[in-house]
């Protein structure tokens, strides 16, 4: 009969442990839930940051890229000149505008120069013919004329 109150004590004491060590376990189980969850929105928020870091990276390059050939286009220039020929034949005289342009990338030439030769009447009117006639369409060399005047239309 001694040992059965020493025998309960024990059993007791065994049951205390396990019922203390389920809920030791069951806690353990929550907090890495907890964990995992918080894990999850930290990848997740990871994700969503790199994805939109990247995006802005790109966008800033393409933003380089295009301020850079904006001012590549605007250091390109036109370079012309014009004179009068005369052919003089037997009987017939014929009088031609000669228009030349070449294009500069700041003070380099990018093209040797082009020639262009406009028969006229003796009545024309040189700088109109000038100024209307050119080999280059200046609208297509600066990109932003582009911008701003409106298109032309070939015929």
């Amino acid at each position: 009969m001694i040992l059965l109150p020493g025998i309960a004590a024990v059993a007791s004491a065994i049951l205390a442990w396990f019922v203390m060590q389920s809920r030791m376990e069951v806690k353990l189980a929550d907090q890495r839930a907890s964990l995992a969850q918080e894990r999850g929105s930290l990848e997740a928020e990871r994700a969503n940051l790199e994805t939109s870091l990247a995006t802005a990276v790109r966008a800033a390059e393409e933003s380089a890229k295009r301020q850079s050939f904006e001012n590549f286009l605007g250091d390109i220039t036109i370079e012309q000149r014009h004179y009068t020929r005369e052919n003089k034949l037997l009987l017939h005289n014929r009088k031609t505008l000669v228009l030349q342009e070449r294009i500069f990338f700041r003070n380099i030439p990018l093209s040797d120069w082009i020639e262009h030769e406009i028969v006229v009447s003796d009545d024309a009117d040189m700088e109109r013919l000038v100024q209307d006639m050119t080999v280059f369409d200046r609208q297509v060399v600066s990109i932003a004329e582009i911008q701003r005047a409106p298109q032309r239309q070939l015929a």
